[in-house]
């Protein structure tokens, strides 16, 4: 049975100052709090700062066993929640069947690889095999997997060509023809100089 209590102006206090510090903070504070009123302190305290019981302890164990964490982090590693792409069965095999048809990649480099789904597209695309996945989810799983933004880079175009229309059609044209002669097309993208 714990022998003493703080008044409960004492215990606002003690409970505002707890929510302005970080978790590794919070848990310090705490086990000091707890580990000055002795027996029933962890209960006491735990209730008083509205934090668990066990986080109350774990403090403890850090102060009087010497555990610390690196000083730029608040856990220790491999704490806090799992990224969603680590811990959901199948992502990755559903991802790649949602984006097989839908892929296109660099001719010059075979490693650039993107896809011209939006990451909404994808984000329903999951939703319609029964998993909720969101966009901010599918980024990350297009960056894990290697995939680039595709950038156009073209943003506008230099001049207006009044004959544009009739160069394709007269291209359409010819390949219809030579076609139809069951000889081999080859297609050139060359740009002409000024």
């Amino acid at each position: 049975m714990l022998r003493t209590k703080y008044s409960e102006e004492i215990e606002k206090q003690m409970k505002a100052f707890y929510d302005t510090l970080n978790e590794k903070d919070q848990r310090r504070y705490a086990a000091i709090e707890a580990m000055k009123l002795g027996h029933g302190g962890q209960n006491y305290i735990s209730s008083v700062l509205g934090c668990h019981f066990q986080t109350v302890m774990a403090g403890i164990n850090e102060i009087t066993n010497g555990i610390k964490t690196p000083d730029d982090r608040i856990r220790k590693p491999g704490g806090g929640k799992k990224k969603i792409i680590e811990t959901e069965e199948n992502i990755d095999e559903v991802f790649f069947e949602i984006l097989k048809d839908n892929v296109a990649g660099s001719p010059m480099d075979k490693e650039i690889k993107w896809t011209n789904l939006s990451l909404k597209e994808i984000s329903k695309a999951f939703e319609s095999k029964g998993m909720n996945i969101s966009p901010h989810v599918v980024k990350q799983l297009l960056k894990k997997h290697g995939f680039v933004e595709r950038k156009m880079q073209k943003a506008a175009t230099m001049k207006d060509c009044k004959d544009r229309n009739e160069q394709f059609e007269k291209i359409l044209e010819l390949k219809e023809e030579y076609s139809k002669s069951e000889n081999p097309i080859i297609s050139m993208d060359v740009k002409k100089k000024s």
